[in-house]
């Protein structure tokens, strides 16, 4: 049973290392499933998860979307999606077509994984601990699990998950259409920028930004759990008092205090090597998967809450939703660290990157250091 266990894992781990030759299948899978769904609400089907069927499309860039219209554009967007991935899987052409085909994948992985989500994602992931934790107690009060993850949002985190399999999908096709190795990249002229030695400055210099953005934020957000009305007015301070907006506050600060603690192990001995301390996993060390699929995703959560804050504050819609007192002069902390969440997305990005090529050592498939 031991023996048959292990060949298991063996074996899937064999298939997780294949997956430039899998991943764009996957993709091509999860488009014509979309676009099915959106053929499925251009015919009326109930479930639009955009515009008029979406209590907070305020924030969502699609908030004006319909069914009838909205619709039918998912629909030919995911055909044409699964036509699209199925050819770069066959094909390691360059020219037009892979210049084209380049461009229709980075740009549905962009927005998917940027544009349509908000920052309700964030909140959702965020708040689950706290709703997990805080049901026994009654609190927060009138709030459960299903009230974090309600349908548009499920369909945002569809949606990441797609943008995600497009990145994927058009990082292999471009390492095989340049004859660089599929799974590492690296190709017979190496990249300077991308030896462990160059990684290690300016992934330092990164994760540093990446650390201090949250920290002001998280600053902001305690003080005015404990009274202190840093950057906003006496009067907003006792109106967040009053529905104890600011506990809440603080404890999303303190989640992001945790993600930079964390984010300092991309340039720490404990970030590759489990502190002895931890149980079970003291001395070993620190899968490269982990740092970097954890550090992922969080880039994409807060990149996609900065863009969504940034677009509101650029269109002037954002005083509407908030109201205009809070986006006064004497208010500026309210909003000024969410401006700079897109900047420590791009940061931590570039750390995670960092983090990826000082560790990754030599490539099983192609040799290349």
């Amino acid at each position: 049973m031991a023996e048959a266990s292990r060949e298991a894992g063996r074996a899937a781990l064999r298939w997780w290392r294949r997956w430039p030759g899998w991943i764009g299948y996957v993709a091509a899978a999860w488009s014509l499933v979309y676009g099915l769904l959106g053929l499925y609400w251009a015919l009326g089907g109930a479930g639009f998860p955009f515009g008029e069927n979406d209590p907070g499309a305020a924030l969502s860039v699609f908030r004006r979307a319909q069914a009838e219209t909205g619709g039918p554009v998912i629909a030919a967007l995911g055909i044409a999606g699964a036509v699209a991935a199925v050819a770069m899987v066959r094909t390691g052409r360059r020219g037009i077509l892979r210049v084209m085909l380049l461009g229709f994948a980075w740009g549905a992985a962009a927005t998917l994984a940027l544009v349509i989500p908000d920052y309700r994602v964030l909140v959702a992931v965020a708040y689950t601990p706290i709703v997990l934790i805080g049901a026994p107690f009654g609190w927060p009060p009138g709030v459960s699990i299903l009230d974090v993850f309600p349908w548009p949002v499920v369909n945002q985190f569809l949606c990441i998950a797609g943008g995600l399999l497009w990145a994927a999908t058009a990082t292999a096709y471009g390492r095989r259409s340049r004859g660089a190795c599929e799974s590492c990249g690296r190709g017979d002229a190496g990249a300077g920028w991308t030896t462990p030695d160059s990684a290690a400055r300016w992934g330092r210099w990164a994760t540093y930004v990446a650390v201090i953005i949250p920290v002001i934020y998280a600053v902001t957000r305690w003080a005015w759990a404990l009274g202190f009305p840093l950057g906003i007015s006496e009067e907003f301070l006792r109106e967040g008092q009053e529905v104890g907006l600011w506990w809440a506050g603080a404890a999303l600060a303190t989640l992001a205090v945790g993600g930079a603690v964390l984010t300092l192990g991309l340039v720490q001995r404990w970030g590759e090597v489990f502190p002895p301390w931890i149980p079970f996993l003291g001395g070993k060390r620190v899968p490269i998967w982990l740092a970097v699929v954890s550090a992922s995703l969080v880039v994409v959560l807060v990149t996609t809450s900065g863009l969504m804050f940034l677009r509101l504050a650029l269109t002037g819609r954002l005083g509407a939703i908030l109201g205009e007192g809070v986006l006064s002069a004497e208010n500026w902390a309210a909003l000024a660290p969410e401006l700079l969440w897109p900047l420590w997305g791009g940061a931590l990005g570039a750390a995670t990157l960092a983090y990826y090529y000082r560790r990754r050592g030599k490539c099983e498939h192609c040799g290349r250091l």
